[in-house]
């Protein structure tokens, strides 16, 4: 095959420079035609010169072989089945999904070929009369001259040079078009075509194409929808059916009629074919990147794939296949669980819920709320109210202060004389830390704390060891005050942390306190099958002893139950409520349900935007116990519904010594435990939780504590509550000012 025709080029050239030099021949005396030396100069460099340059520029490029041309595709994100979509990652310029020249019917790329090259199989990759044209033009200053490209060219243009309107372009197109025509075969060329070149409707290749379309894949396709897709080729804007059915109809005849001409198509055939329906565009979902709450997962999933040096230039031109964490059963379960229980609610009610397994770090559901591209409240840094006081008990524990341990629920008062009291004056006299976790007494806690070596700075350190990050979006250190150490408030719920903190941190104790690394990203392999990335978790590493694991999960035991009958069906669990309070309002703005089985730890957050007040159906407070609890309970048992009952494990003793034990230093209210056995002290974890119900009970007053410059604390107002309320602690490094707190 020849790489390029030089007699049709001079024949052009001369041609066109005839015309418009014919004034300046002349005729000798005997009527003989001559020219000037001059102008004989001029025609040999016309012709010599792009010539040459030709011939050099071909010699100097590189073409790449087939293959390393990369293209931007889709990359798919599947659940953990591997099989269900969860979204896609659309590069810019669309969808686009590579296929083999055997899945395109041969029908279909004859209709291409009769639309944009009827000579591609005879071509020596360019068009010569199409080149002259777009020289003239540019010689003559019309811009938009051109047209006549072949299919390499195109392609060419698409892959390596651009859209710029110059000679300079045009000269590069036509040297990679010949230099690949000569080094490619011409399937190799077809198919690399068929999987770049745009048809509007957001889908760029042939296949993506047959679905925005007409719902199929492309070996799907007939002749008559396959024109009407190539068709489309030269103006897909304008020759889109469901917009310009006139115009779309007369390209697609001209495809046909070229079928025919090239002896593609019968004309007896030809003759009955109808024009074919198109889908609606708008109904094209399965190209949206994600739909509803899988867009947010699709947000963690890009996210993480960034840790694990895959580029985003592998993203968008791989065509990743990415499987993820996301078990389809407990997902549907958790979005069923909202959706459900939302109705009724609040209208300005928003909801996270974020489920993890103990056992290996992976997220298996994930809610941050409905809108696909909206705000994600389950990464959101939130005050996490009572739910952070297993986080203190567990640093207790390590300490060697058992969950016996008995602390006075008197009101204490603080360094700088601010007095912390439990809501209405509650109060069960002496009592051990499991009965105070159930109750949710803020005193309880709060000289517990104070015995610690370390006092709030451990309960930060333990948050650390269990699954808070460092830092946060906006928060550069989490649970500090201003990089210090961190105010009283801590073991309250005072600083920020997201869902899915409280979730990764329950998954740690359920795990018996073996850490894992929480994440989205199972594998991730290209389009060719080659694995770029698996997850292998390991072991994970040991945050807390089995021992303090276990007696925070026994402590936790009867929590569900107590928190107005929230208990899983016929499994035990281990949970804990919380809540906060929105200023000295007496409203709440945040409440809390997280819960964990062996199987599953999830954690369930609602709230509102911009500071409004958190009520429920009937505009009273909102607490941890009701909608968060609703959520909670209906999304476990949905997605454990077909696994097995598990039970955690025996709490093992902690902190005895021979004649009892007493915590820390001497200071009132400390506590004493009783020598008896521990793993038998209250309700064990081998049986499902016994369902109670929790009477109501008056909110907390809102009790000024260092860091907040608040008026003297004034009587409670009556009203229904189903958890303990907690005292304001100061503002801290995790946001504006804080907020008070309310237990639960």
């Amino acid at each position: 095959m020849p790489i390029f025709n030089q007699r049709e080029l001079c024949q052009l050239a001369a041609n066109e420079h005839s015309k418009e030099k014919k004034s300046e021949s002349s005729e000798d005396g005997n009527g003989k035609s001559r020219l000037k030396p001059a102008l004989l100069t001029s025609l040999a460099v016309l012709i010599l010169g792009p010539f040459l340059a030709f011939m050099v520029a071909y010699v100097a490029v590189d073409v790449p072989q087939p293959g390393e041309l990369v293209t931007k595709q889709v990359s798919q994100i599947y659940a953990s089945d591997g099989s269900t979509e969860i979204a896609r990652i659309v590069p810019p310029e669309g969808n686009r999904v590579e296929v083999s020249l055997g899945d395109v019917p041969e029908t279909t790329q004859h209709a291409v070929l009769a639309a944009e090259d009827r000579e591609f199989y005879n071509n020596s990759g360019f068009s010569v009369t199409g080149f002259g044209r777009a020289l003239i033009g540019q010689l003559k200053g019309d811009s938009d001259a051109g047209g006549g490209s072949t299919i390499t060219q195109q392609y060419v243009k698409n892959s390596l040079v651009g859209n710029e309107h110059s000679l300079t372009r045009k000269a590069k197109e036509l040297v990679y078009s010949v230099k690949m025509a000569n080094e490619w075969s011409k399937e190799e060329v077809l198919q690399a075509y068929l999987n770049t070149i745009y048809f509007g409707r957001n889908a760029y290749g042939i296949d993506a194409a047959s679905k925005a379309y007409f719902g199929i894949p492309v070996n799907e396709l007939n002749t008559e929808q396959s024109a009407v897709l190539a068709a489309a080729i030269q103006r897909p804007s304008q020759l889109d059916p469901w917009t310009n059915r006139e115009e779309a109809e007369a390209r697609w005849n001209y495809v046909l009629d070229g079928m025919v001409e090239q002896g593609w198509l019968d004309q007896g055939a030809r003759s009955q074919m109808q024009f074919p329906e198109t889908i609606d565009p708008a109904s094209n979902q399965p190209y949206s990147e994600a739909d509803g709450p899988n867009g947010l997962i699709r947000n963690q999933v890009v996210a993480e794939l960034g840790t694990l040096g895959i580029s985003e230039q592998e993203v968008q031109t791989l065509g990743l296949r990415i499987t993820t964490t996301i078990d389809t059963t407990a997902q549907e379960a958790t979005v069923n669980a909202v959706e459900n229980n939302l109705v009724g609610e609040q209208d300005n009610t928003r909801v996270a819920s974020v489920s993890i397994e103990p056992s290996s770090g992976a997220v298996r559901a994930y809610y941050g709320g409905a809108d696909a591209i909206g705000y994600d409240y389950a990464n959101a840094p939130l005050q996490a109210g009572s739910t952070f006081k297993i986080v203190g008990l567990a640093a207790a524990l390590q300490q060697g202060i058992p969950t016996n341990a008995y602390y006075s629920s008197a009101p204490v008062t603080l360094p700088g004389g601010h007095t912390i009291t439990n809501v209405g004056g509650e109060s069960c006299g002496t009592c051990s830390l499991k009965e105070a976790l159930k109750n949710s007494y803020n005193t309880s806690f709060i000289r517990m704390q104070q015995d610690l070596e370390n006092t709030t700075q451990d309960t930060a350190d333990m948050a650390h060891a269990l699954g808070v990050p460092d830092s946060l979006p906006g928060v550069e250190k989490t649970l500090t005050e201003n990089g210090e150490q961190p105010y009283d408030g801590i073991i309250l719920g005072q600083y920020l942390v997201r869902p899915l903190d409280m979730a990764h941190v329950l998954a740690t104790l359920s795990n018996y306190g073996v850490y894992h690394d929480a994440y989205f990203v199972e594998k991730v392999e290209t389009a060719s099958g080659e694995t770029l990335y698996e997850h292998d978790g390991g072991e994970g590493q040991r945050a807390v002893s089995e021992a303090v694991a276990t007696q925070v999960l026994d402590a936790m035991a009867p929590i569900a139950g107590f928190s107005n009958g929230h208990a899983l069906s016929g499994r035990p669990s281990a949970a804990k409520t919380g809540t906060t309070q929105l200023g000295d309002t007496g409203n709440n703005k945040d409440a809390w349900m997280i819960g964990s089985t062996p199987q599953l730890a999830t954690a369930v957050w609602a709230g509102t935007d911009d500071n409004e007040p958190l009520l429920n159906a009937w505009g009273g407070p909102m607490y941890g116990a009701n909608l968060p609890a609703d959520i909670w309970q209906s999304a476990m048992n949905g997605a454990l519904v077909n696994d097995d009952v598990e039970y955690f494990k025996d709490p093992e003793p902690i902190g005895w010594a021979a004649g009892g034990y007493t915590t820390g230093p001497a200071y009132q209210g400390g506590g004493t435990v009783t020598q008896q056995q521990q793993s038998t002290s209250e309700a064990t974890t081998n049986a499902p939780a016994t369902t109670t119900t929790q009477s109501p009970q008056p909110a907390l007053p809102n009790i000024p504590i260092p860091g907040i410059n608040q008026p003297p604390a004034q009587p409670a107002q009556e009203q229904p509550a189903q958890e303990q309320p907690e005292p304001a602690p100061p503002a801290g490094d995790g946001g504006a000012p804080l907020l008070p707190l309310i237990g639960g």
